[in-house]
């Protein structure tokens, strides 16, 4: 019997972050595509430039600095939290918020510490990602998501990541409390993907 021509060998897709929560949505939201989607745990540590404060340039000097390092088309995000009451902050620096070496539970903390004086409209604020999508000869894509809420006086569930249980959502959930289908069907990272999507079925197919 004569076997059937081989399937052509599936596109890869390099998700340029060591956060596992991140990893894990990345890898949810884009689980339906051909691509085959590898890690950072897959290379070589990848060298990635000094974070600054604009969540554009975070994600693509990431993105290209991966694709640059492994030779793959390269997905980065950059993404925070951005309170009304504190200014916008912390901004692009919500993963170093009260300081250095705190876990997620600190800096919620840290937050809701800093928010203690605020009531109503002060405690507004939304979820921003920028995702890039860079490839070895140096072209790149961006998108950028929002999401909407306010924060909670008190963490509220147990899913999700980072500043999930003290982001309350218009429906009145915290993202802590949504499974990892609803999260991925209103969050920030997932409607910056959705944008980018034309880019990303480049590398698809």
């Amino acid at each position: 019997m004569t076997a059937g021509p081989a399937e052509p060998p599936r596109p890869e897709l390099l998700l340029a972050t060591s956060n596992p929560g991140k990893l894990r949505e990345l890898r949810e939201i884009l689980g339906d595509r051909r691509a085959r989607l590898r890690d950072l745990g897959d290379f070589r540590p990848v060298a990635f430039p000094e974070e600054r404060d604009d969540y554009a340039r975070n994600a693509i000097a990431k993105a290209r600095a991966a694709a640059a390092a492994t030779g793959l088309p390269a997905l980065a995000d950059d993404s925070g939290l951005e309170v009304a009451g504190l200014g916008g902050a912390p901004g692009p620096r919500s993963a170093r918020f009260g300081g250095a070496g705190l876990d997620a539970a600190e800096r919620t903390a840290a937050l809701l510490e800093a928010l203690k004086p605020h009531r109503g409209p002060a405690r507004e604020a939304r979820f921003v990602c920028v995702v890039a999508l860079a490839t070895p000869d140096g072209r790149v894509a961006t998108a950028r998501g929002e999401c909407p809420g306010r924060i909670l006086e008190a963490p509220r569930g147990s899913r999700g990541f980072g500043y999930d249980p003290v982001f309350e959502l218009a429906t009145g959930a915290a993202m802590a409390e949504l499974s990892p289908a609803e999260k991925n069907a209103v969050s920030h990272r997932a409607r910056a993907l959705r944008s980018l999507a034309a880019a990303l079925a480049g590398v698809r197919d």
